[in-house]
Parts: structure tokens; C-alpha cells; sequence
């Protein structure tokens, strides 16, 4: 009956990091910055700032937003393309700081431009852990299930470093380019720490689900 639990408290985390996140951006994108202005301009400020030969586009989608190493573009949803909310403001930074990343050889982040398929898929990880289990474990293929989780796992420890790397750029640029002020700057550093921690959750999510196959395993007989 252990593993029932391992599976609720995998549900959970996975849940509760998605409702943060969102409740984060809610609230943030209703903050307007003092400086008014726009997640695209934020992120051509950035790109001219640090010589980025970097392509800014909008997408569509709500938290869609990204950076593609493959053809040096930072997409941003339009709400964050052309609003002017600090919540614009820490995402368009964020996905800028990949691209810094990028032009500095990040290791992490050429480590994971090999996994570029899986990439946009990362921050749902945690239902793909928990989905992906269930059905290998219904099928008796636990033996499966735990490498693919264990796959998912490793992809979202190679995450995690890339995410909070990018975040850090991202609030160190908009203080040094005097693109918000103190207060500001704080709840854009609360949007990007609910926004990282939802890989957190990922990652505890797979290793939760791989444990949760490893008793199955061991108390299938």
C-alpha cells in the first residue's frame, strides 16, 4: 500500500508547484513596471547590452516562452512580448539569460541542447513521470518503467542548474540595466524562484515515481 502514497505525495508536489507557479504570475502580471515598458523591450535591452546575436519572436500561449540555442531566438508569449508587467519583465530576462548562457559555453546548457527534442516538455515532466509509471506498472513492464523515469530524472537534474543559472542572469541584468527599481526587483526574483521551483517539483516528482515502481517491483510477487 506504500507505493499509493508515494503516489499521492507525487500528485501533490506536481500539483501545488503549478498552482504557485501560476499564482506567482497572476499576480505579478497584474504589477505594472514604473519604467512601462514592454517584455520585448526588455529583451532587445539585454541582447544589445551583451552583444547577443540573438533574434527576438513572439509566440502564442500562455508561459510558452523560450529560448532556442538551434537558431538563436528568444520566443516570448504575447502577453509577455507586449506587456508591461513585471511579470514580463522576469520572464523576457530569463529566457535573455539562455542566451547568455549560450554565447558563454554554459556546459549545462549544451548538455541539455543534445535533449532539445524533450526540452519543451520539461515542466510538465512530473505528470509524464507519473503517467508514464502507471502504464508501464498496469502493463508489468515496472522493470521499464523505472529506466524511463530514471531518463526523466536525469533530464530534470541537467535542468535544474540551467534554470536557476538563467534566473540569476536574468535579475542580475535588470538591476545593472536599471530596468526596475528594489521593490521591483524583489517580486521579479519571487516569479523566477516559483518559476524554478516547478522543475524542483519535476525532479521530485521522477524520483518520487521511481521509487513508487521500485516497491512495485519488490512486492509484485
Amino acid at each position: 500500500m506504500s507505493y499509493y502514497l508515494v503516489l499521492g505525495l507525487t500528485l501533490l508536489i506536481t500539483l501545488g508547484s503549478q498552482a504557485y507557479i501560476n499564482s506567482c504570475y497572476k499576480k505579478t502580471s497584474k504589477i505594472e513596471s514604473g519604467k512601462r515598458i514592454t517584455g520585448y523591450e526588455v529583451a532587445k535591452k539585454i541582447i544589445k547590452e551583451n552583444d547577443l546575436d540573438v533574434k527576438v519572436e513572439k509566440i502564442q500561449g500562455t508561459l510558452t516562452d523560450h529560448y532556442d540555442p538551434r537558431t538563436k531566438t528568444v520566443r516570448l508569449s504575447t502577453d509577455i512580448y507586449e506587456g508591461k508587467s513585471l511579470a514580463s519583465i522576469s520572464v523576457a530576462s530569463h529566457e535573455c539569460g539562455h542566451a547568455i548562457q549560450d554565447k558563454n559555453g554554459y556546459l549545462f546548457l549544451r548538455i541539455r541542447r543534445s535533449l532539445i527534442p524533450i526540452v519543451n516538455i520539461a515542466s510538465y515532466a512530473g505528470y509524464i513521470a507519473i503517467a508514464g509509471g502507471a502504464i508501464l506498472g498496469l502493463l508489468n513492464l515496472i522493470w521499464l518503467g523505472i529506466i524511463f523515469e530514471v531518463v526523466i530524472l536525469a533530464f530534470q537534474l541537467i535542468t535544474l542548474p540551467v534554470e536557476f543559472n538563467a534566473s540569476s542572469r536574468a535579475l542580475k541584468q535588470i538591476k545593472e540595466l536599471n530596468l526596475v527599481d528594489d521593490i521591483e526587483h524583489s517580486n521579479c526574483r519571487k516569479m523566477l524562484t516559483a518559476a524554478a521551483l516547478t522543475y524542483v517539483a519535476s525532479a521530485a516528482a521522477a524520483l518520487l515515481e521511481v521509487m513508487r515502481l521500485v516497491l512495485m517491483f519488490r512486492n509484485r510477487d
